[in-house]
C-alpha cells in the first residue's frame, strides 16, 4: 500500500498559517484541483456559522482543510493516503483493515 519514495519526499510547501488567503494559496499549491470543495465548504461553514450564531463550524472548515494541507505538502504522504482510500474499496477484508489503519495513521499525524 505504500508508493515508492520520490527523488524528493519533503514537503512542496511550508505549513502555512491559517488565515483565509494563505489557506486557498496553499490549496492552490498543493492541491489545485480541490479548490472549488474548499470554496463550497468554506461558503457552507459560514452560512451554517451565521445561522447557528457559532465559530464553531468555521473553526471546523479550517482544521479540516488544514489537514488537507498538511498531507497534501507531502507527495509521498499524500500518495499512500490515496492508495490506501482505494485498498478501502477491496473485497479482502484484510486488505480493508490495514488501509484503514493506514488512513488513521496518515490522518491523526495530519491533526497533529
Amino acid at each position: 500500500m505504500t508508493t515508492q519514495p520520490t527523488e524528493y519526499d519533503g514537503p512542496l510547501i511550508p505549513m502555512p498559517e491559517l488565515p483565509l488567503p494563505a489557506l486557498r494559496q496553499a490549496v492552490a499549491a498543493v492541491a489545485p484541483s480541490r479548490l472549488p470543495e474548499l470554496f463550497e465548504d468554506m461558503q457552507k461553514a459560514f452560512v451554517q456559522a451565521g445561522e447557528e450564531g457559532s465559530v464553531v463550524p468555521i473553526q471546523m472548515f479550517y482544521r479540516q482543510w488544514g489537514v488537507v494541507v498538511a498531507i497534501e505538502r507531502h507527495p509521498e504522504v499524500a500518495g499512500r493516503l490515496h492508495a490506501a482510500e482505494r485498498a478501502m474499496e477491496s473485497e479482502d477484508p484484510q486488505v480493508r483493515a490495514r488501509a484503514i489503519r493506514e488512513a488513521g495513521d496518515i490522518v491523526r499525524a495530519a491533526h497533529r
